[in-house]
């Protein structure tokens, strides 16, 4: 039968993201939601990264970890939301398969890398509270430029592994896509030997994942032993206060991951599946910088005297 539909089917050269659906009343709603998020999450991730670079008293550790992840989430909403926001404001919703490829692999790595730097600040956390006289020897600049350095070369290695069993097959629809990217991991939309595709798929984004979550739940209850041991009560409280919002954002993140594309029995119906896709897709880069800026301290002073300088240097 696959092979008669090979054979037999007009090649597909064009897609139709189905998005949100055909409500002509949501659209409008929808254009100005998306494109709020869109702008802030640019905006306050970019605020990140220049206070980062221009401050020096945040070339530390865990400001250079959230510098990448912050340029990250400026690339992956970048590579997603705009033809959303495009496709809401036109009506127009069809993208090319291989604009629709392109956009699958850039989703791919930036996706993975995002993940392994999540885990590199749970690490860097960990080291920083419960080995803090060890940490400066422990993470110096050399360990965290080899630890970005791999998250990039491990998400790279994944996206061209996927490229080489996607390319030993035909995509052979269906023509509308009933997702809000182009994202192939739970689709069978292949005709071929698809079944090493998802095979792969499936394992590699198992191993990937769950490693990755694992080690982050690990160093937060090594972390969470070191703080109930302080003795002091506003000790207690700044140690958590330093971790409370970086837990948060990998907890959201990973389990979003493992219900959409790890745990086959939860794989949700695809409303379900496109509201965990705005959450970590969309809603995670737009309030990283929030809750790294607004509770944190050393943030807002560089912030404060970022601005007193751009005044002073305007008069």
């Amino acid at each position: 039968y696959k092979l008669w539909r090979l054979q037999n089917q007009t090649p597909i050269v064009e897609l139709i993201l189905v998005g949100f659906g055909n409500g002509p009343e949501l659209q409008p709603l929808l254009f100005l939601l998306f494109l709020v998020i869109y702008l802030a999450a640019v905006a306050g991730n970019l605020l990140i990264v220049v206070l980062v670079v221009a401050d020096r008293h945040l070339h530390t550790p865990m400001y250079y970890f959230l510098a990448n992840l912050s340029a990250v989430e400026i690339c992956y909403v970048s590579t997603t939301l705009p033809r959303l926001i495009g496709s809401l404001a036109t009506g127009d919703r069809t993208i090319s398969l291989q604009n629709c490829y392109v956009q699958f692999h850039f989703c791919v790595i930036l996706s993975t890398t995002q993940c392994h730097l999540l885990t590199a600040m749970c690490i860097d956390r960990y080291l920083a509270i419960c080995h803090p006289l060890r940490y400066p020897a422990l993470m110096n600049g050399r360990v965290c430029c080899h630890m970005v350095a791999w998250a990039w070369i491990i998400a790279i290695s994944y996206s061209i592994m996927l490229e080489m069993l996607i390319l030993q097959l035909t995509f052979c629809g269906p023509k509308e896509f009933d997702h809000l990217v182009c994202d192939f991991a739970p689709t069978n939309s292949f005709c071929g030997e698809s079944k090493t595709l998802s095979i792969g798929t499936n394992y590699v984004s198992i191993i990937l994942t769950l490693s990755n979550f694992l080690l982050s739940l690990a160093s937060y209850a090594c972390i969470l032993i070191s703080i109930l041991r302080i003795r002091s009560s506003t000790g207690r409280q700044k140690a958590f206060s330093t971790c409370s919002s970086h837990l948060i954002v990998v907890s959201v993140f990973n389990v979003c991951i493992i219900i959409n594309y790890v745990v086959p029995v939860f794989r949700p119906p695809p409303l379900q599946y496109k509201i965990l896709s705005v959450f970590y897709g969309s809603l995670i880069p737009l309030i990283n910088p929030v809750l790294y800026s607004l509770r944190n301290k050393e943030v807002n002073q560089a912030l404060r005297t970022t601005i007193e300088k751009l005044a002073a240097f305007r008069h």
